[in-house]
């Protein structure tokens, strides 16, 4: 369970820096190195997403635990 929230963590930071790249600069940075909506920039976002509900899942549960 360790490794799954550690490489939730990263690809959640991932997703997060390339939304803040987005919002500042207009420049997405998955897209740029992997291409515009190719199949690999896709499963990076899947991956980013389900990341993201990893990541709220067990912090939920961790909240849950100390009360």
């Amino acid at each position: 369970m360790r490794i799954l929230k550690i490489i939730s963590f990263i690809l959640v930071i991932i997703g997060a820096l390339n939304w803040g790249l987005v919002g500042l600069f207009n420049f997405n940075l998955v897209s740029t190195l992997l291409g515009d909506m190719s199949f690999l920039s896709r499963t990076v976002y899947i991956l980013v997403g389900l990341a993201a509900i990893v990541s709220l899942v067990t912090s939920y549960r961790s909240i849950s635990d100390e009360y």
